[in-house]
């Protein structure tokens, strides 16, 4: 069996070589493909699941058992931009680095490593999770007999007892262009969602004491046409992290809209709780994943190296240590659920 520094230096190495294939939601074509060649050539019989034209997911399992028990599963694709790869002593860096590339060579170790000891797990690798997880509702409708899926996303490798749900909400505000000069003449679209997304961010949003509160964030406000113009448009996307089922917060946002604008839901995941393990430590996940998309892949649970603080920034990095103790624990994982 190879022994730990060999396990943490091919981590480190596949880790790299991940991040360094530029694929940002819906540009994961390159990395897939890639992944689907070294999974290969480990071994494993390796199928490119249609998503989308020029879109794939990896779906890997033991050429003698297609339904494995246990599936190991995360995203391939990033939020952009690109960023390169580069390492020193304690962490590597780039993106991706932990969310989701260094995952994926951690996980796929951990499979090897299970291989090792006889036990069959199966890979699967999917795009879109950073914009509409359209790979895991893909990956749905293909199911292949799993009882467990473990996720993985930056938990600093914990096991997560619960995740929050997702609302993504366009609010679109319409109005009347006139020139500047005169507004009386007009109607201004953008006053109307400022409006709006005043009332909206002082609206009491659910709370859940073990899980802690609903969110909000705008991330996107656009509109006008000039300055000396009366803007007859207006939009704003939020996203609403959910501690709670969805029905009464999207009654209560159409409510508070009112007939300003007009409200749609381009977006809705549960919120998710998952199993205790003994053995492992927990955390409360303040964010989603392509869990809710997959019922169909097993009880699923999450875990996975790395600080979800630092992904999607411009430093993003993963604790090589971190990466090997993954190793370990994604094996720990998968031998107690198959008994």
């Amino acid at each position: 069996m190879p022994s730990a520094i060999l396990i943490r230096m091919d981590v480190i190495g596949l880790t790299r070589q991940l991040i360094d294939i530029q694929s940002i939601t819906g540009n994961e074509a390159a990395a897939g493909e890639f992944l689907g060649r070294y999974l290969e050539n480990a071994g494993y019989a390796v199928e490119k699941m249609p998503v989308a034209a020029g879109r794939f997911n990896i779906c890997a399992t033991p050429p003698t058992n297609p339904s494995p028990a246990v599936f190991f599963s995360t995203h391939i694709d990033t939020v952009p931009p690109f960023i390169h790869s580069s390492e020193d002593d304690q962490n590597v860096y780039g993106r991706g680095s932990c969310d989701a590339k260094g995952i994926i060579a951690a996980q796929v170790a951990a499979a090897d490593r299970l291989r090792q000891l006889e036990i069959d797990c199966g890979l699967l690798y999917v795009v879109g999770e950073e914009r509409d997880s359209l790979g895991a509702k893909i990956a749905n409708d293909n199911p292949r007999g799993a009882k467990f899926l473990i996720n993985g996303e930056p938990t600093d490798n914990r096991l997560a007892l619960a995740s929050k749900g997702a609302l993504r909400v366009e609010v679109t505000a319409r109005g009347k262009m006139a020139h500047s000069a005169y507004p009386e003449l007009g109607e201004s679209a953008i006053n109307k969602l400022l409006d709006v997304l005043q009332t909206l961010r002082m609206m009491e949003l659910p709370n859940n004491p073990e899980i802690g509160p609903s969110t909000m964030n705008i991330g996107i406000i656009e509109g006008g046409r000039a300055t000396n113009v009366i803007p007859d448009f207006a939009k704003a996307q939020l996203l609403f992290r959910l501690v709670a089922p969805s029905q009464e917060l999207r009654q209560k946002i159409v409510a508070a809209v009112g007939g300003l604008a007009e409200v749609e839901f381009v977006l809705d995941l549960p919120y998710m709780r998952f199993r205790t393990v003994p053995g492992f430590e927990t955390m409360t996940a303040s964010f989603t994943t392509d869990i809710p998309g997959m019922p169909n892949w097993g009880e699923p649970l999450l875990l996975g190296p790395g600080s979800i603080h630092v992904a999607h920034t411009d430093r993003e990095f993963v604790s090589k240590k971190e990466l090997a103790e993954a190793v370990e624990l994604y094996v720990k994982l998968a031998k107690q659920l198959v008994g």
